[in-house]
């Protein structure tokens, strides 16, 4: 168990433990997240992997909601459909307030990873081991080609709603390509996995004062400032490894496009 782990998440890491102990329906408890990356702190949320035997997978996951609340005050949960993950039960605890992750797999679904978990608990740990030995495991990092393809739609969105003058709109389109895009870009520039804007401002003085630009306030121009600056931050982050094929006028179309917006918005 990592060092820095608070009291609050390691009681509630033993409760869970102990619950996968008494559910013989239960085969392992992994660990991922923080647990195994560091920096985990009072703030981090816990995530967990159930491995579930194969026959009772159907009845295990027809009752998760159960589970959870057996291993704390559970005052929310909800599944993970929109991040793709139906098999994941995000739940809130408290008081006092922990975010826990509760993924349930079958041994036979750990045959691609994108991390090695810690495994905190297995009935048979060898059967858990040679799981894990055998998985490939790899964060999902997305190719120049997936980035150019998109950023130029995604970035032209946000400055339609600019000239609509929608800016809660267009402020929540620089909140997506941030974590979409430019957070990615910037991680894969450091040579770390592309994991959207986390812990951003604790890598890199630098990179965070760049990020800031293409943050913007309720206002038009701001609004503008911040969609040149998201253009100017990709098109830079694209030179460290270049699309095979670019997106035909960009960035200059998009340049002209919101230069429209200045008489537009007066």
């Amino acid at each position: 168990m990592p060092s820095t782990i608070p009291p609050l998440h390691t009681d509630f890491l033993e409760r869970v433990r102990a619950e996968v102990v008494r559910d013989t329906r239960l085969n392992a408890l992994l660990a991922g997240g923080s647990y195994i990356h560091g920096g985990f702190d009072q703030h981090s949320d816990l995530d967990f992997v159930v491995v579930v035997e194969d026959d009772k997978y159907p009845e295990v996951m027809a009752s998760r909601h159960d589970f959870a609340q057996r291993v704390g005050d559970l005052l929310a949960a909800f599944t993970g459909e929109h991040v793709g993950e139906p098999r994941l039960l995000i739940c809130l605890y408290g008081p006092s307030l922990i975010h826990v992750d509760l993924k349930f797999v079958r041994s036979a679904d750990m045959v691609s990873l994108i991390e090695r978990p810690a495994v905190l608990f297995a009935r048979d740990p060898e059967h858990i081991q040679a799981r894990l030995d055998a998985a490939a495991i790899a964060w999902p990092n997305l190719a120049p080609e997936w980035f150019e393809q998109r950023a130029w739609v995604w970035l032209h969105y946000g400055a339609t709603k600019l000239m609509r003058g929608e800016l809660f709109e267009a402020l929540g389109i620089l909140a997506f390509f941030r974590e979409q895009v430019l957070g990615p870009m910037l991680h894969r520039r450091m040579g770390r996995p592309q994991r959207g804007v986390r812990r951003m401002e604790l890598l890199s003085d630098e990179a965070s004062r760049t990020l800031a630009r293409t943050v913007a306030t309720h206002d038009a121009m701001s609004v503008r400032a911040a969609l040149l600056a998201a253009i100017d931050m990709y098109v830079d982050l694209r030179s460290d490894d270049v699309p095979r094929e670019m997106v035909r006028g960009m960035p200059e179309a998009l340049v002209s496009y919101l230069d429209e917006s200045i008489s537009a918005t007066k």
